[in-house]
């Protein structure tokens, strides 16, 4: 079992930054695809960003290509999600999962572990 934790959320105001990180204890994350999804009220969780295990290839949702950067630093066993230039349409709370298929993808489905979620407040 992959126990994995975000940290990094909080509230912000629009056109800021904030950089969410996972971590897991005891497992390698750079043995698994990472993604990051998330989930406003009433909406449906979204696919938000994703990184390959092996060559480390990101890949993000059309429409956050730009603002949000994936990084993953295998000495710290954390992966980042970089978020700039924030809108209040991106409050949500975002988690990450972990999960053992060989190419990363943005389906929730594909992944086998999640976290508890950060939550994520842009707002002036």
């Amino acid at each position: 079992q992959v126990q994995l934790v975000e940290s990094g959320g909080g509230y912000v105001q629009p056109g800021g930054s904030l950089r969410l990180s996972c971590t897991a204890s005891g497992h390698t994350l750079a043995n698994y695809i990472i993604g990051w999804f998330r989930q406003a009220p009433g909406k449906a969780r979204e696919g938000v960003s994703c990184i390959n295990k092996r060559n480390g290839d990101p890949y993000y949702a059309d429409s956050l290509r730009g603002r949000f950067t994936i990084s993953r630093d295998s000495g710290k066993n954390t992966v980042y999600l970089q978020m700039n230039n924030l809108k209040p349409e991106d409050t949500a709370v975002y988690y990450c999962a972990a999960g053992i298929d060989r190419i990363c993808s943005l389906t929730w489905g594909t992944y086998d572990y999640w976290g508890q979620g950060t939550q994520v407040t842009v707002s002036s």
